[in-house]
């Protein structure tokens, strides 16, 4: 049983720590990898000895701010994962090697299973990266633009550039101190919301021919398959940002995407507007999330995949039949 935590004691863990592992979760974005970076780079600043891990290999689109070739390699004694709700989103690898041996979790999950020793959760904040921002005040470190420009990448990828619904005052407010120190902000939003590559047009090209829709348009589902994306020529790069697209579709109340992964099993996601709760839809089948943004992957063929996410939705959600 994880012990809850304040920041402030968070903060003094962290002081107190040194030979310290700090873990991002499988098929990572820009939270993830924002506050793994952002507290590296804290840490470091207080001369400690610390590293970031992830099961994946990073995005190229993030390299403004990896700094992971920098990083020593040493025996940790202090493990931390950030943004990571369950030791099952650490990946399979990652899981085995440090899954009952985090020591702390810092998180903005509802759905946090507890797996940590100690778990410090907000989930009223859209980001993981504002806690981080808040621990790395309390640590009395210096916000440097370094240090900036990978909160305000987690902000602004968890919020959609500031378009969702979590996309609250004090999400504002946190970004605005990241861009007060001259971060380069209109190229991580352009990074990260309006480049593509041409394998990725290919591959939504590709993913909006096999769109099915259920429930009078209620419901939009989009599958990702490995064939597509070999056939797309896409990379892990151009993966990100796929999951919003079936919701940007008008009347629908749930987007579903569904990407298969290297073992053959789908990795679902769903995004959700104000009629329906994402993180009740894939409790159903073992994940979580936000209430307009979850996931989840259960075994089984596409065809199961659909029929349990669909099932899913139905029961979370019995208006999409009726309303």
């Amino acid at each position: 049983m994880t012990k809850r935590i304040s920041e402030q004691e968070a903060a003094q863990r962290l002081l107190g720590a040194d030979n310290i592992l700090l873990l991002a979760h499988q098929y990572p974005d820009g939270d993830t990898l924002g506050s793994n970076f952002a507290l590296y780079l804290a840490l470091q600043a207080l001369g400690k000895t610390v590293r970031v891990a992830c099961e994946d290999v990073i995005p190229e689109k993030y390299d403004y701010m990896d700094v992971s070739a920098s990083m020593p390699d040493f025996e940790p004694t202090f493990i931390c994962a950030l943004d990571v709700a369950d030791a099952k989103l650490l990946g399979s690898g990652m899981q085995e090697a440090y899954g009952d041996r985090v020591d702390l979790c810092i998180d903005h999950h509802s759905t946090n299973t507890g797996y940590a020793a100690e778990t410090c959760v907000d989930a009223s904040c859209a980001a993981c990266a504002m806690i981080i921002l808040r621990v790395i005040r309390l640590l009395e470190v210096e916000l440097t633009p370094a240090i900036a420009q990978c909160v305000y990448t987690g902000i602004a990828t968890d919020t959609g550039c500031f378009k969702y619904a979590n996309a609250d005052a004090l999400a504002h407010r946190m970004a605005a101190d990241c861009m007060d120190l001259g971060i380069p902000y209109e190229m991580i939003n352009r990074v990260n919301f309006d480049m593509k590559s041409r394998a990725r047009i290919e591959l939504e090209r590709m993913a909006l021919d096999n769109m099915e829709f259920y429930h009078n348009g209620r419901v939009a589902l989009m599958v990702i398959t490995n064939n597509m994306v070999a056939t797309s020529g896409a990379t892990e790069n151009d993966l990100e940002g796929l999951p919003p697209i079936p919701r940007q579709i008008e009347n629908v109340w749930v987007g579903i995407t569904l990407r298969q992964k290297a073992d053959g099993n789908y990795k679902i996601s769903v995004r959700t507007g104000t009629h329906a709760d994402a993180a009740a839809v894939c409790a159903l089948l073992g994940g979580g999330g936000h209430n307009r943004a979850a996931g989840c992957a259960p075994s089984g063929t596409l065809d199961e995949a659909k029929a349990a996410i669909l099932q899913a939705v139905e029961q979370a959600v019995p208006r999409i039949t009726t309303g």
